[in-house]
C-alpha cells in the first residue's frame, strides 16, 4: 500500500496541513498571498528581462520574438487551465480526507502535463512556419522566429509541468515553495539570458536561440527543484498506474481544465479588440492606453494573488462540507478587494500628475492617460469581484458558470460598451464604458455566486458544519 500524503518518511505520521480547513480565514489568506505576490513580481521581471536583452540584438529579433507572444500565451493559458483543474480536484479530495485518490489525481495530472507538453512540441515544430506566416510574419523575420520557437517548442513540457506541480502544492495550502521557485527561476533566467544571448568565454553568442534556451533551462531547473520537495513527492505515485485509471483522472481534470484554459484565452482576445477600438482615435490614444494598461496590471497584483490562493481554501472546505466557511471566505474577499481597489484608485489619483509627466510625450497623450487613470481603476474593485467569482466557481467544480461570467464581462459588456463609448465620447467614452462593464458584471457575479452558495447550503446534509 502506498503511504498516504499525511505519512512522513520512515512511517511516522505527519499531520496534514489543516490551515485551509481550520485556520482564521483572513490571516490564512494573507499568509498564502504574500509568496504569490512575490512570485508574480518575479514573473513580471522574467518577461521584462527577456525583452530588454532581446532588444539589444536589434529591431528585427525583437519584432520576431514579439510575433511569438500569442502562441506562447496560448500554451501558458493551457498550462494555467491544467493547473486550475488540478488544484480544484486535489484540494476538494484533501477536504474529504481521500488521500489515496489525491495521490492518483496528482500523479495523473503531472503525466497529463508531460503528455500535453510532448504533443505541443511535435505539433509546434511541424507547423512552425505555416503558423507564423498565417500570423503575418514576413520572410525577413522568419529565421529569427525559427531560431526562437525551434528551441522553445522543444521545451514546452518544461513550461507546462511545473505549473501543474505548483498547483498541487497550492492545493495543499503551500504557496511559499511555488513563490520561491518562480523567483529563483526568474533570477536564473536573467543570468542565462546574459550568458547565452551574447556569449561569455567559451560559450558562443546564440542570439534569440539563447533567449529561448534560457527560458527552457530555467523552467526545467524549477521542475527538478520541485521534485526535491518531500511534500510534492508524497503526492506522486507511479506504482498503481493503469490505463483506465489514467483516463478517468484525465476526464475529471479536463472537465475543469479545458473551460479554464479557454477562459484564460478570452482576456487577451477581448483586450486586443478594445485596443483596436482605441486605435481608431489615433496614435496618442494607443500610447496613453498602453501605459494605462501596464499601470493597471500592477494595480491588480493583490486581486490576482487572491485568485490563486482563495480557490484551494474554497475547494478544501467544500470537500469537507464546511459551506458556511466557504461563504465567509468568498464574500470576505469580495469586500476586501472592493475596499483595497478603492484605496489603489485614490493612490493613483495622487500619483497621476507624476505619471503623466513621466510617461506622456505630449498633451494629447497626457489627456488620454489622465482619463484612463480616473475611470478604469475605479472599476477594478468590481472587476476583482468577477475574477474571484470565476476562480471560486472553478474551485467549486462549476467551470461552465465561470466561463459564462467571463463571456458576459468581456464580450457582452466590455467590448460593446467600449465601442459605444468611443462613438459617443471618444477615448473618455471608451474608459467610461470599461468602468460600466466592470460595475455591471461585478453585480451579476456577486448575485450568481450568492445564489449558488445558497443552493449548496440547502443541498448540504444536516450534519454539515460551518467550521
Amino acid at each position: 500500500m502506498p503511504t498516504s500524503p499525511s505519512t512522513a518518511e520512515g512511517g511516522s505520521r505527519r499531520p496534514m496541513r489543516r490551515e485551509l480547513l481550520e485556520g482564521p480565514i483572513a490571516l490564512t489568506l494573507l499568509r498564502k498571498c504574500l509568496p504569490v505576490v512575490g512570485g508574480m513580481i518575479a514573473m513580471m521581471s522574467f518577461n521584462l528581462v527577456d525583452t530588454w536583452f532581446i532588444a539589444r540584438l536589434g529591431p528585427q529579433p525583437l519584432a520576431a520574438v514579439s510575433f511569438t507572444f500569442p502562441v506562447v500565451f496560448a500554451v501558458i493559458s493551457l498550462a494555467i487551465g491544467l493547473g486550475i483543474g488540478t488544484s480544484a480536484v486535489v484540494a476538494r479530495l484533501l477536504g474529504r480526507g481521500d488521500h489515496d485518490t489525491v495521490r492518483r489525481r496528482a500523479t495523473d495530472a503531472a503525466l497529463l502535463a508531460l503528455a500535453v507538453g510532448v504533443l505541443l512540441s511535435v505539433l509546434g515544430l511541424a507547423t512552425l512556419e505555416p503558423l507564423f506566416r498565417l500570423l503575418g510574419a514576413d520572410a525577413a523575420l522568419m529565421p529569427h522566429i525559427r531560431d526562437y520557437m525551434g528551441v522553445w517548442y522543444l521545451g514546452a513540457a518544461a513550461v507546462i509541468v511545473p505549473r501543474v506541480l505548483n498547483s498541487v502544492l497550492r492545493a495543499q495550502g503551500n504557496t511559499l515553495i511555488p513563490g520561491l521557485m518562480m523567483a529563483l527561476a526568474a533570477l536564473l533566467n536573467g543570468l542565462l539570458d546574459w550568458l547565452l544571448i551574447f556569449g561569455v568565454g567559451l560559450l558562443p553568442a546564440l542570439g534569440v536561440q539563447g533567449a529561448a534556451l534560457a527560458t527552457v533551462l530555467s523552467w526545467s531547473a524549477m521542475t527538478a527543484a520541485l521534485f526535491w520537495q518531500r511534500e510534492l513527492r508524497e503526492c506522486l505515485d507511479l506504482r498503481h498506474l493503469t490505463p483506465s485509471g489514467l483516463m478517468a483522472s484525465w476526464r475529471e481534470l479536463g472537465r475543469i481544465a479545458v473551460p479554464a484554459a479557454i477562459t484564460s484565452v478570452f482576456t487577451p482576445l477581448a483586450l486586443a479588440l478594445v485596443t483596436r477600438i482605441v486605435a481608431g482615435h489615433g496614435h496618442h490614444a494607443v500610447a496613453g492606453y498602453g501605459v494605462g494598461t501596464r499601470i493597471e496590471a500592477i494595480a491588480q497584483i493583490g486581486v490576482l494573488a487572491l485568485s490563486m490562493t482563495l480557490p484551494p481554501l474554497v475547494s478544501q472546505n467544500a470537500g469537507a462540507g464546511q459551506h458556511e466557511r466557504v461563504r465567509r471566505a468568498i464574500f470576505g474577499c469580495f469586500a476586501f478587494v472592493l475596499a483595497w481597489q478603492l484605496g489603489v484608485w485614490l493612490l493613483l489619483q495622487l500619483l497621476a500628475p507624476w505619471l503623466m509627466v513621466s510617461y506622456a510625450t505630449g498633451d494629447e497623450m497626457a489627456e488620454v492617460l489622465r482619463s484612463f487613470l480616473w475611470w478604469v481603476p475605479l472599476g477594478l474593485g468590481a472587476q476583482g469581484v468577477v475574477i474571484l467569482a470565476v476562480s471560486s466557481f472553478n474551485a467549486l467544480h462549476e467551470p461552465a458558470r465561470a466561463m459564462r461570467l467571463s463571456v458576459i464581462r468581456l464580450f457582452l459588456l466590455t467590448v460593446p460598451l467600449a465601442w459605444l463609448g468611443g462613438v459617443l465620447a471618444s477615448t473618455r467614452g471608451i474608459f467610461v464604458g470599461l468602468f460600466l462593464a466592470n460595475a455591471l458584471v461585478g453585480m451579476v457575479a456577486w448575485r450568481a455566486l450568492r445564489r449558488r452558495l445558497d443552493a449548496m447550503r440547502a443541498e448540504a446534509p444536516a450534519h454539515a458544519h460551518g467550521g
